[in-house]
């Protein structure tokens, strides 16, 4: 079980849990970082006494350090702030919470710390997985995945053996907008987009749930994460949002993870697997459940979920560039500037354009995030 932690984009929603956790399981909190947010991160260097606080923005970082002069909090500012303080702390594992292509540097420097990784920052595999692995790999640091459905999977497959795997199946709740028609997406607002029927998450991956986006990604990690080829993995509809993810073994039995949706579940698992401990989250009861119900998703209508699997076989830095293009796309939605049906037109297009560099370095990863965000930006312009 983790003893000390270092939470990056600790003022965003699963940075948040994460404290929350730690606390119920009494982890000291030796580290935290956050982009701007002052206020907060003043409430939480109080709350958990951190040894060290990094802040992305310079001129936030001078005003924390002035708020918080009477704690022993060193803050830290700049832009290398973060890969600063995972170099000074102590804590035995990171969880990034980092949100977009920024999470990525973090990740590494992390792995090169010989950190346990907690990973919630989805683009350090999306955009650059076969080397986070690799070298997580080579150093032997542990990967702990702390999206839901891949921390089910996890536990599905823990006592078996990788070679039985037949398949992975990802369920994916089918976002606000289940059995709509292409037609009847172009008039849906920001608003309606952002009203997810079962989880509470930050804007971007709630209007990813509802493009299927965020599954096409989830697909990618899942791909890396387990050393399954994308053919092995599947994806259904699972509206209740009950079964996080199941495998499926050569002799046909199915093994699924079950929990009421709360974040704080998987989090925990992260830090504490294989160990079970209690948990601030509700307990299951199927007898008000009643009913499980799974549909194949509508491909046709959502088509960025085949773009995900395309941008795997195309592997390099393709996947990085479909990330970029998303994250530009709905940034442009939520603003008023496109159509909830615009983004997945501007993610394919911006996919397609992206040049074939495989294995790419890092420099390489993040020049093509630059581009195809300038591509999807461009479209409005």
């Amino acid at each position: 079980m983790t003893e000390s932690i270092a939470v990056l984009g600790a003022t965003g929603s699963v940075g948040m849990q994460a404290l929350e956790v730690a606390a119920h399981l009494g982890i000291r909190v030796d580290a935290i970082a956050a982009k701007r947010t002052i206020k907060l991160l003043e409430m939480q260097i109080r709350a958990h006494s951190p040894r060290f606080c990094a802040v992305i923005d310079e001129d936030a970082a001078r005003r924390l350090r002035e708020a918080v002069s009477d704690t022993n909090t060193l803050v830290l500012g700049g832009a290398d702030a973060i890969l600063e303080m995972i170099q000074l702390t102590d804590a035995d594992t990171v969880l990034n919470a980092v949100s977009g292509i920024s999470g990525l540097r973090p990740t590494m420097a992390a792995i090169a710390a010989n950190k346990k990784l907690a990973l919630a920052n989805k683009e350090s595999l999306v955009a650059f997985g076969e080397t986070v692995m690799a070298e997580a790999a080579r150093r032997g640091v542990e990967i702990a995945p702390v999206d839901s459905e891949h921390s089910a999977i996890e536990q599905c497959l823990r006592g078996n053996r990788h070679e039985d795997i037949r398949r992975l199946i990802l369920t994916a709740s089918g976002g606000p907008f289940f059995n709509l028609g292409k037609k009847e997406l172009d008039s849906i607002t920001p608003r309606e987009a952002l009203a997810h029927p079962t989880w509470t998450m930050g804007k971007r991956i709630t209007i990813d749930s509802a493009t299927m986006m965020n599954k096409g990604f989830e697909v990618i990690e899942a791909h890396h994460l387990f050393g399954i080829s994308p053919e092995k993995i599947d994806v259904l509809v699972h509206r209740e949002s009950i079964v996080h993810s199941m495998v499926e073994y050569n002799d046909s039995a199915v093994i699924a993870q079950m929990s009421v949706p709360d974040m704080k579940l998987c989090i925990q698992y992260a830090l504490t697997n294989p160990g079970r401990y209690t948990s601030p989250v509700n307990r299951l009861n199927l007898a008000s459940v009643c009913t499980l119900s799974f549909f194949e998703p509508d491909k046709k209508t959502f088509p960025l979920l085949p773009l995900a699997y395309d941008s795997i076989k195309r592997g390099g830095v393709v996947p990085a560039a479909m990330n970029a293009a998303d994250e530009a796309a709905v940034e442009l939605f939520l603003i008023g500037k496109i159509g909830f049906g615009d983004i997945s037109s501007a993610v394919c297009e911006a996919t397609a354009r992206c040049a074939d560099i495989k294995s790419p370095t890092l420099e390489q990863v993040e020049a093509a995030d630059a581009e195809a965000r300038e591509y999807v930006y461009g479209l409005v312009r």
